[in-house]
């Protein structure tokens, strides 16, 4: 009987092991600088108002800022909603537009996109998570659901700036701090 413990002991702790050695590598499979934006169009919801987003159309006015969350109204998803609220002026003096997507359903992100996002930018609705998928974007333990990544995506449609961390902090300082490095390198060419 001990023996037998033992042995499963040691099973739970290599696969504890395989499992914490392979997360490093699907948590950094996101797109990177230079990758091709995949292309969407999906249900979207600005100010509870439901309208068809689509990313071509989106990019011909200028660089965008897509962003990745979990879940609409968790704490981390809220503090990042509403941080980027307040930084859509910041974005618009830099000529980029925001847009948040997770897997969230279209009801559901009407009502975040007023309280949360303020009204300020759209929310798009992935139910079967193929955007999510398209960008490399899924948590690492639960594919469905998105991992909190942020693009910057230049009109020509290719990534200049990737960002992940689960924490909300720092999502909106980079992605905006990309946007001035990308036009200040753009406006001396």
């Amino acid at each position: 009987m001990k023996k037998s413990i033992v042995k499963l002991i040691a099973s739970a702790a290599a696969l504890t092991s395989i499992a914490v050695a392979m997360y490093p590598l699907t948590a950094g499979a996101t797109l990177k600088p230079g990758d091709a934006a995949p292309n969407f169009n999906a249900p979207a919801s600005l100010g509870g108002n439901v309208y068809d987003y689509s990313l071509a159309d989106a990019l011909k006015k200028g660089p965008v800022v897509l962003y990745f969350y979990p879940a609409a109204f968790t704490k981390g998803c809220t503090i990042e909603a509403h941080e980027f609220a307040e930084a859509v002026d910041q974005y618009k003096a830099e000529g980029a537009t925001v847009i948040g997507v997770s897997h969230d359903d279209i009801d559901t992100l009407k009502k975040f996109s007023v309280s949360e996002c303020r009204s300020k930018f759209p929310v798009a609705a992935d139910a079967d998570s193929k955007i999510i998928k398209s960008y490399d974007a899924s948590l690492p333990m639960k594919a469905t659901m998105a991992n909190r990544v942020s693009y910057v995506i230049a009109p020509d449609g290719k990534i200049i700036y990737e960002y992940t961390s689960l924490s909300p902090d720092q999502h909106v300082a980079n992605t905006l701090q990309a946007l001035r490095d990308w036009n200040a390198k753009h406006k001396t060419q």
